[in-house]
């Protein structure tokens, strides 16, 4: 096993996430001071995070110090509207109320989106919170909202509806311009993003003659990153919307050398596929937290790239699959990267090359 090279610092600490959600909550967590005063509390309402170990506990944020403007504006301008207007904030022991969460996606061009999630349609009261929003925050890119009548948050499953402005902001690097989506995966940290990428296309070491899969692909941030230093990348994503994202990121920027696919990994990662398309000469991986499944594990062991380059955000994992690769490869090289500044996650790129 190689020495584990320093990790490599965020450059900036505070501002640095493009993404953040913040909940709506009519039980907001009280402060000691609250709890021991003697004062009767009348507003619970709160927007802001999830209080640890207490799922329906939202802790109510003044001054965020994640996000870059107008993230903190729009945030307390849509909790001052709602509150003004005695709206209900969601119950999320009932399964009750209006507001349900709020998205704010920015990028490092300036453009910014806004996502509104609310638990059942009314169109008047939308209409009166976008047109309010609108007039206050003129400069944002995107005005979007979801109407989530289920048990749980995500949206993944969800229809998106566009109010106002485009569907997509553009986030750029080293020259290239990537459309995010209302859906799409993009890393959270914009910069520290460039150089993640960077350690990734080190690791790769390509010559222009390569096949690359790119797994777990998202937009095609990295499969499009890398194009240029590839004869072909073939990246493939479990969500279609991120799929067509990642086709589009391919035409805007004029690359015609990527194949973007989308479904089940372990179902479209199989020995056909690199009949068809060929088979990779590097491959590089991408998974969400839980890590990859075994069967995708066994196709790469079976198909044998000289390298794989596997980026992990969860180390446990990334050991777990290194452990099941360790039948045909050996780790060369291990560079952490600090994703997320005053936390104790750090994301890995980890270089295997065939033994």
């Amino acid at each position: 096993m190689p020495e584990i090279s320093p990790i490599l610092p965020s450059p900036e600490e505070r501002f640095y996430r493009n993404k953040l959600e913040f909940t709506f909550s009519n039980r907001r967590w009280l402060s000691p001071e609250e709890m021991e005063s003697d004062e009767i509390i009348s507003n619970k309402n709160g927007l802001g995070f999830h209080i640890p170990g207490m799922f329906d506990k939202v802790i109510d944020i003044e001054d965020c110090h994640l996000q870059a403007s107008p993230s903190n504006e729009v945030r307390l301008a849509v909790r001052s509207f709602a509150l003004k207007n005695n709206w209900p904030f969601f119950d999320l022991k009932a399964q009750e109320g209006f507001l349900r969460t709020l998205i704010i996606r920015t990028s490092s061009t300036g453009e910014s989106m806004v996502i509104v999630v609310f638990y059942h349609d009314d169109k008047n009261k939308r209409e009166l919170l976008f047109e309010h929003l609108i007039k206050k925050f003129p400069d944002v890119t995107s005005w979007m909202y979801v109407i989530n009548e289920k048990a749980n948050d995500t949206i993944t499953d969800l229809k998106v509806h566009l109010f106002s402005g485009r569907d997509h902001i553009f986030e750029e690097m080293e020259g290239l311009k990537f459309k995010i989506g209302p859906k799409s995966f993009y890393q959270t940290n914009s910069l520290q993003a460039y150089n993640l990428y960077k350690v990734v296309r080190g690791f790769a070491g390509l010559t222009g003659n390569e096949t690359v899969y790119d797994l777990y692909t998202g937009t095609g941030t990295i499969a499009n990153f890398i194009a240029h230093k590839a004869r072909k990348v073939i990246g493939i994503e479990y969500i279609p919307e991120a799929i067509q994202n990642a086709e589009e990121n391919s035409e805007l920027n004029g690359i015609s050398n990527t194949r973007f696919l989308a479904g089940d990994m372990k179902d479209l990662l199989t020995h056909d596929l690199f009949e068809k398309e060929g088979f990779p000469d590097v491959l590089i991986t991408d998974p969400p937290r839980a890590g990859m499944h075994e069967d995708v594990v066994r196709t790469i062991l079976n198909a044998a790239p000289e390298k794989v380059v596997y980026v992990s955000c969860n180390s446990a994992t990334q050991a777990r699959d290194i452990n099941l690769l360790d039948a045909r490869y050996k780790v060369s090289a291990l560079q952490p990267v600090d994703m997320f500044p005053h936390t104790h996650h750090v994301e890995n790129v980890a270089l295997l090359e065939r033994k």
